[in-house]
């Protein structure tokens, strides 16, 4: 990351030096929230996420802004491109990943539970669906449904004519829709739920953890081949009861931590002092549904400090060049 930013820095100099590069910063700033939304939501990763975005800025600093008349759209759609590269990638790794692969946790702000779409689209349930969709037909529907882009637009970032975007947002959502979490689950009933579990685990209450537990409950674990984690999903509410009362064990080494994590009530557990699992829950119908322990720390990182997630509603068409126009592509090539 310190060669990237040394890498940015030195090509925004010369569009400094001529007041360009304080315009292109500016833009970059005011948006930044918002693409490295794309690129997690795309990518699941947000260190990942955050190489995307160095990427784009490095494509942004090098085009004289005065060729890019909608600096959001170009913006998003560089990133776009940069995060379906870097998605295709991430398939083939994946591939050799050790246990099951879960998103990377982030530890998020208040306004992230109350934008309800916003919440769900960036969910452990939900990122888990978009891992099923082929990487173009992720990309479409995370800028088609989540940040509400035209066709056109997305066509452009994808390489795609818009007819055949639509045909692939068709069939995406029909697929998320087969796959995605049975219902929205107000965040007051996942808080409730996620009392419930947290009394019955620190208590070790076994008959509390099966009254919360789903009967086809199922918890995944993540420890990336780095720390002990299970390799294989554990489902039925006794099997995953009696695992997580097993946590009872580490006595008053242990503490679990109500939190925000990707939009949702999630617990994370400190090991003296330390954090060792992240652990958010899916919930429908009042009762848990499925468990994801993240606990492979390179994936830790970001449960220290909130990340600052954004779902900007699109400009209106009317405020902005059509899309296909030089003005709202900028310049060739990028």
């Amino acid at each position: 990351m310190g060669e990237r930013d040394e890498l940015a820095r030195g090509a925004a100099e010369p569009l400094a030096r001529d007041g360009r590069g304080d315009r292109a910063t500016e833009a970059f700033v005011a948006h930044r929230n918002l693409l490295f939304t794309v690129a997690y939501e795309m990518l699941g990763s947000a260190a990942d996420a955050e190489d995307i975005l160095q990427e784009a800025w490095l494509r942004r600093a090098g085009v004289d802004p005065h060729t890019v008349h909608d600096p959001r759209a170009y913006l998003v759609r560089i990133t776009t491109r940069q995060a379906l590269g870097r998605l295709r990638t991430l398939r083939r790794r994946k591939e050799s990943y050790v246990g099951p692969w879960l998103p990377e946790p982030l530890l998020t702000t208040p306004d992230v539970a109350e934008d309800i779409e916003l919440a769900d689209s960036v969910s452990m349930a939900m990122l888990l669906v978009l891992e099923t969709l082929t990487p173009t037909e992720r990309a479409v529907f995370v800028l088609r449904e989540v940040f509400g882009l035209e066709y056109d637009e997305i066509a452009e970032a994808v390489g795609k004519s818009p007819a055949a975007v639509r045909q692939i947002a068709h069939r995406a959502r029909r697929h998320v829709a087969a796959r995605r979490p049975r219902e929205v689950v107000s965040p007051a009933v996942t808080r409730a739920a996620l009392t419930a579990f947290q009394r019955a685990v620190e208590t070790g209450d076994l008959q509390g953890l099966l009254d919360i537990l789903a009967p086809d409950v199922v918890l995944l674990g993540d420890g990336g081949g780095v720390v002990q984690a299970v390799l294989e999903p554990v489902v039925g509410a006794g099997p995953v009861a009696r695992l997580v009362a097993g946590l009872g064990r580490f006595g008053a080494a242990a503490a679990l931590q109500p939190a925000q994590v990707n939009g949702c009530p999630a617990l994370i557990l400190r090991l003296n002092g330390r954090i060792d699992t992240v652990l958010a829950v899916r919930v429908d119908g009042g009762l848990v549904t499925g468990l994801y322990a993240v606990r492979n720390a390179v994936k830790l990182s970001r449960v220290e400090r909130a990340t600052t997630l954004r779902r900007q509603e699109a400009v209106p068409r009317a405020h902005r060049p059509p899309s296909g126009t030089s003005a709202s592509r900028g310049a060739a090539g990028d």
